[in-house]
Order: structure tokens, then sequence, then C-alpha cells
């Protein structure tokens, strides 16, 4: 085991009352949360989301891309649906971290895409590894879900990691002039599933 537990409390959100748990890596203490909605102890299939620390779209609104969005509507549809799991997985800028990630804002300011810029930075288009949050999962018990992502990239860490992903359900943020050119990017170069 990679991470231990550490405390859980109740977390008041504007969708709902939702437990929050919090991780630790063993060797780096690098934080990690899941959100916990309702009872997911009788469920066959838990409805959940892996999202990635976005600072800047997730706290500060940017419509440069679509992680705030999607956030938002994560945490609405798992309410909806009575019970489930977000794992708030801290991989800021694609696991590049939050200076580098302005490097890389600057970068396409200057004309290249997502992926140009992170590669003339000299990471790789996506530096994440998703095999924490399979641990997370089995913590907690869960090993099937149906997982809101556009990413199969993701599906398949978790699958390889033992979590049994029996549905990928899509969770597609509307596309306007600010985030146009980042989704083009994320379903061209990323294979990002963005048409419905």
């Amino acid at each position: 085991m990679k991470l231990i537990k550490t405390e859980k409390a109740v977390l008041p959100t504007p969708w709902g009352d939702f437990l929050i748990l919090g991780f630790e890596e063993k060797r780096n203490g690098k934080n990690h949360i899941a959100l916990v909605y309702g009872n997911i102890e009788k469920k066959s299939s838990i409805l959940s989301r892996v999202h990635s620390e976005c600072l800047t779209g997730d706290a500060l609104f940017s419509l440069r891309c679509d992680c705030g969005i999607q956030l938002e509507m994560a945490l609405r549809r798992i309410s909806k649906e009575g019970s489930g799991v977000l794992i708030y997985h801290r991989q800021e800028g694609r696991n590049i971290g939050l200076l580098n990630k302005i490097r890389a804002y600057a970068l396409q300011d200057k004309g290249l895409d997502t992926v140009e810029a992170n590669q003339k930075l000299g990471f790789s288009a996506d530096e994440r590894d998703f095999s924490l949050c399979a641990e997370i999962f089995s913590i907690l018990n869960i090993q099937k879900i149906r997982l809101l992502t556009n990413n199969p990239f993701k599906v398949q860490m978790l699958r390889n990691k033992g979590i049994n992903v029996v549905e990928r359900i899509p969770i597609i943020a509307k596309k306007h002039s600010k985030n146009a050119s980042y989704l083009k990017t994320k379903e061209k170069k990323m294979g990002h599933l963005l048409s419905k």
C-alpha cells in the first residue's frame, strides 16, 4: 500500500452533504481526497469520477479548460444518482505542477497547443499516473465502477490496476470560443472521446 487513509468529515456542498476522506502518500506526504455521497456499500457498481486537480479551472473559474465544469457536473450527477464517489487526484497540470502549468499557458498564448507546450517544457503530453486512484477505490472496498470520463486511457489504467470499469459515462462540457482549441487538442492528440 502506497497510501494512508487519514481523517474524514462531512463536507456540505450545493449538491448535498458529502463525506470527505483524506489520503496521504507514504513516500512524499502528498495528499489526495475522496468525496463519498450516500450509501456506497450496497451498490453493485459505483458511479465514480477521478478528477485531476486543476486550480485554475476548479477554483479560479478558468474558461481555458473544461475541468471546473466537469467537476461540477460530476458532483451534481453523483448527487442525483443518490450515491457515488469522486476522487480528487492531486496531479496539477497533468502532473507537471502549477508553475509549469502557467509556463505552458504562456506558450499557449504564443500559439502552441497544450500538448506542444508541455513537450516544449520537457514533459510528455500527459504525466499523470492513476494507479493511486485504484488504491483509493480498493481502500473504499470498491471494485466495480461506472466511470464519468471522456478519457479511455484513464479507464484502461484503472482496469490494469484491478478496478472493474463496467461502463464509461461521457462528461462533456459545452464548447465555446475560450476552450475550443483545448478541447480539439484533447480529442485529436490525446484520444479523448468528446462526441456524444
